[in-house]
This record gives structure tokens, sequence and C-alpha cells, in this order.
């Protein structure tokens, strides 16, 4: 970790003094040109390898395009991602800017914006020149388009969502009570005390549930899309605080303690000491009940206004040996075949980046026709994405809860 921190840091420098490393890709407008350069390559895709189901679906996929177009795809399994960045990096400071050893990369957060200005990424923008960009969700998924803030300007194409969604048990809880926004939650809490909480941050998915609750109640929210502003930080967060206020003293034991994590609530929902919890994919509830881990009456709901969602990406290097490769295989992830198998939970259960009313009625039908789990919402069904706030944010706001609240106060 010492040296790719290191190899991060010299990039960085690198692109502070403009040493840009700019490579053109292939002529997208002609796609058949691109297919018969593809043929006989070798894509070294650098992925997460923690999961079986998700390598599972990889070998699929390469089983796909060794058939379809003779390319022939390498996972190559990481614990980092930054550790494919670190390589790319090595590389250019070598000055190898042809026939790199890593041709795409599953990428998004601060691994992109660290590739983006660091000139490490194939240009120009190509996402949207992809034959099957034109299915993608962009009108209501804008994670998309801007990743944790920064624009992404089609130098990463998406396949794969992730958003908050919330659980409820429908034997206690009848749909008709559920709250549909933040301060409806909150009433919701008032009139049954003791029935709702989040763990605490840092905690991802307590800290979520603070980023989500900030983008409904700040005043201006273009504001989260930019650092903090020392100067306006406290007034901008204080209706974030004046909320959590009111919510502790009706929260889980009062506020004074908090649920730890996730299966941790997925518990307390099981044994009844909460009604409604909280996770950051749509397909936990569903996971939880063919588990055992919760009845089969739990069911999800969201909220109209929508709900904090990110999405993930491919992104190719500058100087990827298998270009026309790698575009190939990001165009056939957002096919309408694609992503369908990869939202059905028997393979991974991963929410998709296509908008239904762009798709060919056969291919709505099959989504349609999906068993995602007797507690998965549809694709359609999921509402809006509310888009990560600036990482500044949330740093600040832990540290401030932590002063609130960490003593039990």
């Amino acid at each position: 970790m010492g040296l790719m921190k290191r190899l991060l840091a010299a990039g960085v420098i690198a692109a502070a003094s403009g040493l840009q490393a700019m490579a053109a890709g292939p002529d997208l407008a002609d796609w058949t040109n691109v297919e018969k350069a593809a043929s006989g390559q070798t894509v070294y895709f650098n992925a997460w390898g923690g999961s079986e189901n998700i390598n599972a679906y990889l070998e699929w996929v390469g089983t796909e395009m060794r058939a379809r177009y003779g390319v022939t795809v390498v996972q190559v399994k990481l614990d980092d991602t930054a550790s494919a960045v670190a390589k790319v990096i090595a590389e250019k400071a070598a000055g190898k800017d042809e026939g790199g050893s890593v041709d795409l990369i599953w990428i998004n957060g601060e691994n992109f914006v660290s590739m983006k200005k660091q000139g490490l990424l194939l240009t120009p923008g190509w996402a949207g020149s992809l034959p099957n960009w034109r299915y993608v969700d962009v009108e209501n998924q804008p994670t998309i388009l801007t990743d944790f803030t920064e624009p992404t300007e089609g130098l990463e194409s998406p396949w794969g969502g992730a958003k908050m969604v919330f659980f409820h048990d429908s034997a206690r809880t009848e749909a008709s009570a559920l709250p549909d926004n933040a301060n409806q939650l909150l009433d919701w809490a008032k009139k049954n005390p003791g029935r709702f909480s989040y763990p605490a941050p840092p905690d991802f998915i307590g800290s979520s549930f603070l980023k989500q609750v900030l983008s409904e109640v700040i005043e201006d929210p273009a504001k989260l899309a930019e650092p903090v502003t020392e100067e306006s930080f406290e007034r901008d967060v204080e209706p974030l605080f004046a909320y959590l206020d009111q919510l502790h003293p009706v929260a889980w034991r009062s506020g004074k303690t908090f649920p730890q994590n996730y299966p941790d609530m997925k518990q307390k929902l099981a044994d009844g000491e909460l009604d409604i919890i909280f996770a950051f994919n749509p397909s936990e509830a569903s996971a939880g009940i063919k588990a055992g881990e919760l009845p089969d009456t739990v069911r999800s709901f969201t909220f109209s206004g929508g709900t904090l969602g990110n999405t993930h990406f491919v992104a190719i290097p500058y100087n990827a040996n298998a270009k026309e490769g790698a575009l190939l295989m990001a165009n056939f992830l957002i096919s309408p075949e694609a992503q369908l198998r990869k939202q059905d939970p028997t393979y991974w259960g991963d929410p998709t980046v296509l908008a239904m009313p762009k798709l060919p009625e056969p291919d709505r039908a099959a989504f349609a026709a999906l068993d995602l789990g007797v507690a998965t919402l549809a694709p359609d069904k999921l509402g809006p994405v509310i888009a990560e706030p600036h990482a500044s944010w949330m740093e600040r706001i832990e540290v401030e809860w932590r002063r609130r609240y960490a003593s039990g106060n």
C-alpha cells in the first residue's frame, strides 16, 4: 500500500504539472470497424473479485464476448481498485503509453476522479457513443453522468447501481401508513416511538441516512455538489441537526445508543424491535427472506421524490492494449440482455442502469417478468436517484455528529 500511495501521489503531482497523457480512442462512428479490430483481442478486466456470484456473471460475459466477437476476457481479480489505478500510473511513469496491462477497470468515486485528473483515461469521452447508450436511463439516474459530483464526460460507462430502499414488515405496519419523505418519516417516528433508528456514523449505512435527510432538508441542495464552504457550513447543516434533535428522543432507545450496522438493523426488524429499516441495495430484503433472516412478510418501499444512489462504471485506461475489445465489452455490459441477467438475483441482483420505456417491448416484458424476489421493487418503482454529495460534506458532518451525539446526549 505504501508504494501504491506513492504512485498515486506522483500521479497527482504530474497532473498538477499539466503532464496529461492523452490518447485518442478508436472511431466509434464506424462501429463495424471497431468490432473487426476487436476480434482476436484479449481484454484484461480489472475488477473486484470478492463475490462468487459476480465472478460467475463475468465468466458468462466472457463466454458471450468470445462467441459473439472473438474477444477473450480475463478477469484480473482485485481486492482494491486503487491497485489497478496504480498499475496505470506506474506504466505512465515508465513511458509505456501503449500496450498497457489494464484494458478495462470496474471503477467509481475517488478512483475515477484520480484517473480523470491525471489524464489516465481513454479520450475523448466515448460512453455516449456506444450503440447501446440509447437505452441508458440518464433522465432518472443523474449519477450516471456525475460520479460522486465529478462529471463523467463520457470517460466511463455505467453498468450497475446502488440505491437506498426502506423495508417494513407488512404484518405489523400497513403500507398506507408508510412515510414518503424524510419529514414524513420523522412524523411517523413521533407517532411510533422507539420503532426507527439508524447506525451511528461513520458506518456507511448510517452516514447514507444522514446524506439522504440532508439532501431533502438543506435550503439549497445544489450546494451539495460542491465542496463544503466553511463560512456557511453550520447554517447549511442546521436543518439536518434540527431534524436529528427531534428524531433521537423518539428513536430506538431514545437515541442514547444506535444499531451497529445494517445486519443489526435487519435482526431488530426480524425480532420486532424496529418497524422500518433501510439498506443500499434494493434486493437486500428478498435476500434476507431467502436466507431465513427476515419473515416473508417484509416488503420494500422508497420515497417518490427520490433516495440516495450511486452508479458503478467501467473505464478504459489511456494506454489500454485492447481498446476496441474494451469498448465492445462496455457496450455489451449495457445491452438489455446483459443487464437483464445482472438484475436477476439468481445471478447477481444488481440494479439496472437502463430505462424501461426506452427498451424494445420484448425486453421490457422480460424485465417485468423477472423474479426479483418477493420484497424487491421493480426497476420502475424505485423512484428517482438523489446524487451523492461531495465527499467533504460527509467528512464534516460526521465530525459534527460525533461532537453532538457520540456521548449519548
